[in-house]
């Protein structure tokens, strides 16, 4: 490799993990942000947190066109349109007159903010050498995006007024796009050249058999992310100190997310020593026992179950991710990622409603004895993966040995 490609590659994979921080930060500022409307418009917080349905059911309908343009088109030019989207639609929300037009604009926040998934994770993966390693510290650069996400709105909010929370991250998204337009090369030339063919090939009914289980994680794993995601901010705020102050909420929720951070850099050295696939079980499991425990823990132990629940929650991101490269050939992840994404995110624009509706009858006991149940549900499909590639190893393994 040339030093000028390598400096590309260095550069893009840089861009790509500010990008998921950016990503992952947007999404999460209304959440935090709408704490301080509820006296600025009159509604309660069920009403208030409704708004941003719209957004997250964008986030995952908007990734199947994105990860179909990206393979047909531009990887590229997709992650222009995402830093200049994002910033477009922040600083519409920043200066909407009403709930409406608030609405409106987290809609196009979840649209532009859609791109990054199902085209920046095969952009990484191409440009990645350890891909284990890039994919966990890629993964904590989208965690700790959603961790700041929290503080730093609530930091705005508090000291600018929260029409700040979206202006300023607005600016840094545009100024961050226009960098990456003329710093990374365009690469429509190499869309018509990216490899067909696997890491590991699966059998048409192995394959078929492990999709149908994707989608029930994919389901399932949305659900659980965004549920504990969303709301962590008033979980802190309700569970664990009366009448906090907004900026000591954020920045109680904030530690919380930096235990997923922690997780996934152990994680990304972990899928090198292990097979992903036990891993994954391994993970989901956790997952479970994390938001059981936060259903029944209150004061000080529920922020170790919470921040077992997040390390597990971002934890499996990471071997989700690592695994779908194993099984997927270049030329179809954008499609294949954009799939995963589609359905995670739009159980995540269910996640929303869903956590309005069980709060508003049964307050958190209810919410988190609910998702530890959806919680199940992943373990299981996990588990199944886990076996059937389990055989595909092994015969893989029995192909290339040696006879004696």
């Amino acid at each position: 490799m040339t030093h000028d490609a390598e400096t590309q590659r260095l550069r893009t994979i840089a861009f790509l993990n500010w990008a998921h921080a950016l990503d992952h930060f947007v999404i999460l500022i209304f959440p935090t942000a709408v704490l301080s409307l509820g006296a600025v418009y009159g509604r309660s917080y069920a009403e208030l947190i409704a708004l941003g349905t719209a957004s997250f059911v964008a986030f995952g309908v908007f990734s199947l066109p994105a990860g179909w343009l990206a393979d047909r088109w531009s990887r590229r030019n997709m992650m222009v349109l995402f830093y200049i989207g994002c910033g477009i639609a922040l600083a519409l929300a920043a200066l909407a007159p009403n709930v409406y037009v608030l609405a409106a604009a987290l809609f196009l926040l979840g649209v532009f903010a859609a791109i990054y998934h199902p085209v920046g994770m095969p952009m990484l993966i191409e440009a990645a050498v350890s891909r284990g390693r890039t994919l966990a510290f890629n993964g904590v650069c989208g965690n700790l995006g959603a961790a700041l996400a929290a503080g730093v709105t609530a930091a705005l909010a508090s000291f600018l007024g929260w029409r700040a929370a979206f202006l300023v991250p607005a600016i840094v998204c545009v100024v961050t796009g226009i960098v990456f337009a003329r710093m990374i090369a365009d690469d429509r030339h190499q869309a018509a050249t990216r490899n067909a063919t696997a890491d590991v090939p699966l059998g048409f009914a192995i394959a078929v058999a492990i999709f149908g289980l994707f989608i029930i994680i994919a389901l399932t794993a949305g659900l659980v992310f965004n549920i504990v995601s969303v709301a962590l901010p008033k979980i802190v705020d309700e569970r664990i100190g009366d009448s906090m102050p907004l900026l000591l909420v954020g920045t109680t929720a904030t530690g919380i997310f930096m235990c997923g951070a922690i997780a996934q850099l152990a994680v990304g050295r972990l899928v090198e020593r292990f097979p992903p696939h036990i891993l994954f079980a391994i993970i989901a499991f956790l997952q479970f026992v994390g938001v059981l425990w936060a259903a029944y823990a209150g004061g000080v132990t529920l922020l170790f179950a919470l921040a077992l629940a997040m390390a597990a929650i971002y934890g499996q991101v990471t071997v989700n991710d690592v695994v779908i490269a194993r099984y997927t050939a270049d030329a179809w992840r954008g499609r294949i990622y954009a799939v995963r994404y589609f359905l995670t995110f739009v159980s995540s624009g269910a996640a929303v409603s869903v956590l309005a509706w069980l709060y508003s009858r049964g307050g958190f006991d209810l919410v988190l004895g609910a998702t530890a149940l959806v919680a199940v549900g992943f373990v299981i499909a996990t588990a199944a993966v886990a076996v059937l590639v389990s055989g595909v190893e092994r015969e893989r393994v029995r192909a290339v040995a040696p006879a004696e």
